[in-house]
């Protein structure tokens, strides 16, 4: 059974079509949805969870169809919204007990849940303070905290790591990747941060003006592109890289210190490694050019009306 199924999904509202004829099937997966602001992709998120409701078309979570069966799908789904959804004079082991409660747990386990899933999220030794005094970081462990209170087959995550340091980040996209891997947790991951993306997801739906205009799974959509490779040299490789273009190559410096190397059909591999060698050049990365996920989002985003899905 799929766990989210959308079939000719249009919503509207005031006049203007949100979504327009969605068609997705995702599974045990961690899915990213990606798209320029006003895409579609928090009304794709609302609609899962039944707070809109289609137009036409047919939603189905868990093979439940909203909006008939919208509690049952709240039941099996945690939502991390992007705005805040903690209340400033309230600890965090209270919010949560309140959290648990609204799920009908009794006050007993609603308590244990909360005190164990604030020590997995990390906010174990802060439980106690007024989330007023909490740091951006903390309040997002807070929130992703309250997703997880029941337990959830589903998690929806809008903007997870929205005003994190590199730090911060880094511990919210591990903590993602731990609750889909050990966890056995359906992820669907909004973010603009492409890097955050390939970090955690393994599947990638672009959306643009309510449409899917890309699905693939990411080593699909970062291909290999050809008479294009990767360099890196220990010391000095201008030199190499000088004497190659010469020759009808093309070069430019990557952020990381290598270089994106096009060169020409007739050069190969060995030949690079030999002029390397009577240079005295010693190449330490040598490797074929992929797409970069920014690369096929530009592009999918330009030319709407051709998804693909690998």
């Amino acid at each position: 059974m799929a766990v989210i199924e959308l079939e000719n999904l249009v919503v509207e509202y005031d006049g203007f079509r949100a979504l327009d004829n969605l068609n997705l099937s995702i599974g045990e997966e961690r899915v990213a949805l990606l798209g320029p602001n006003g895409a579609g992709k928090s009304t794709l998120m609302k609609s899962i969870l039944g707070y809109l409701q289609a137009t036409s078309g047919t939603i189905k979570v868990f093979g439940n169809t909203l909006p008939h069966n919208a509690l049952d799908v709240r039941r099996d789904i945690g939502y991390m919204p992007e705005r805040e959804v903690v209340s400033p004079h309230v600890s965090s082991v209270s919010f949560l007990t309140h959290c648990g409660r609204l799920f009908g747990m009794s006050r007993v386990d609603a308590l244990e849940r909360a005190h164990g899933i604030l020590n997995y999220v990390g906010l174990g030794e802060n439980r106690y303070r007024p989330m007023g005094t909490y740091s951006t970081g903390m309040l997002q462990r807070a929130k992703l905290a309250q997703a997880l209170i029941h337990d959830p087959k589903l998690l929806l995550l809008d903007e997870p790591t929205n005003g994190l340091d590199p730090d911060g980040r880094m511990e919210m996209l591990e903590l993602v990747k731990d609750i889909a891997t050990q966890r056995n947790v359906a992820i669907l991951f909004s973010s603009h941060l492409l890097p955050d993306v390939e970090h955690v997801c393994n599947r990638i739906v672009m959306v643009n003006d309510g449409e899917i205009v890309q699905d693939g799974s990411l080593d699909s959509l970062t291909v290999a592109r050809a008479s294009t490779l990767e360099i890196g040299f220990w010391g000095e490789g201008l030199p190499l890289l000088e004497k190659l273009v010469e020759s009808g190559a093309r070069y430019d410096v990557l952020p990381n210190g290598r270089y994106v190397l096009g060169v020409p059909d007739t050069m190969t591999g060995p030949d690079i490694f030999s002029r390397a060698s009577e240079m005295g050049v010693q190449i330490r990365h040598f490797q074929q050019a992929r797409q970069t996920l920014g690369e096929a989002f530009v592009g999918a985003i330009a030319q709407p009306g051709t998804a693909e899905t690998s």
